[in-house]
């Protein structure tokens, strides 16, 4: 591996050491009662140090699912049917049980959730982080306002999915038994986008890997 390629692993993993410290802290404490010098002090790092990598306090949370920010788009970009690829990509995350999916109980991924959705702040982090994921979809549906509102129901029905499938898991259900109803909410909404979406949406001419 080159000089360049040892570099950026290495500092990968930094990013990816300082998140998790300060993940654990704000689930152990509350993400207000932690300060970002506390963040720097148990990651063993100077708080200029963390500024760097982290700009912003919420940074560090949202560090875990920044790799989702595109996933939607190249999941568009790989197949010639974009709702129907996205349709198979939130399925086979069910029956994974990725995270992203709201459809996991190990408790560090629902204390995760309940920081997240839990702290105003990094809600509305989170919404940001959502329009990036919109506007890269909408970019991979070809562009324009139709492409922009697709993206936007896509992007919302993903979420409200996962939300619904969260929530039931942190009341006390079992994975095993909400997979079903999740299953079936899934294909129905999907379901509705493929029925409502304009052609020049559904099957995009133009659709390059960038």
């Amino acid at each position: 591996m080159s000089e360049s390629g040892l570099r950026e692993r290495k500092r990968q993993r930094m990013y990816q050491a300082v998140s998790d410290v300060a993940i654990r802290l704000f689930t152990a404490r509350g993400f207000d009662a932690v300060s970002v010098a506390e963040v720097a002090a148990a990651a063993e790092i100077s708080k200029p140090t963390l500024f760097r990598y982290f700009p912003a306090k919420e940074d560090l949370v949202l560090h875990r699912i920044a790799d989702h920010e595109g996933e939607a788009a190249r999941v568009v970009r790989q197949g010639p049917a974009p709702v129907e690829a996205l349709r198979r990509h939130f399925l086979a995350g069910l029956e994974r049980a990725d995270p992203v999916t709201g459809l996991n109980d190990d408790p560090e991924v629902l204390a995760f959730h309940g920081l997240l959705y839990g702290t105003p702040s990094l809600v509305a982090r989170l919404y940001a982080h959502q329009e990036r994921s919109e506007a890269a979809l909408a970019e991979a549906l070809g562009g324009g306002l139709d492409a922009r509102l697709a993206a936007g129901q896509i992007v919302a029905v993903q979420r409200i999915l996962a939300q619904e499938n969260w929530r039931r898991i942190a009341a006390g259900e079992r994975v095993a038994d909400v997979r079903p109803d999740a299953v079936a909410a899934a294909e129905r909404a999907f379901g509705l986008l493929a029925a409502g979406l304009p052609e020049s949406v559904r099957e995009p001419r133009d659709r390059h890997p960038r």
